[in-house]
């Protein structure tokens, strides 16, 4: 997973989510059908992905897709 783009495409896939690119930078609340089960499901499929933790405290407080892809990156 290189760009925010390739993350969304992943989740669109693994999570059944319909996301567009242009949604990265939405505050999560506003994403469609969003809640707190989702976002940590989506730590597992990026932990996977990444092959190693991601640091849950901090993408639980980042405020879109795009600060949990540069956490995911290790930006």
């Amino acid at each position: 997973m290189t760009g925010v783009e390739d993350m969304i495409t992943l989740l669109n896939r693994e999570l059944g989510l319909f996301l567009r690119p242009e949604d990265a930078g939405a505050p999560l609340d506003a994403l469609p059908g969003w809640d707190s089960l989702l976002l940590f499901r989506l730590v597992a499929v990026l932990e996977e992905e990444a092959g190693r933790p991601l640091p849950v405290a901090e993408v639980v407080t980042a405020g879109s897709l795009a600060e949990i892809h540069a956490l995911a990156v290790g930006l």
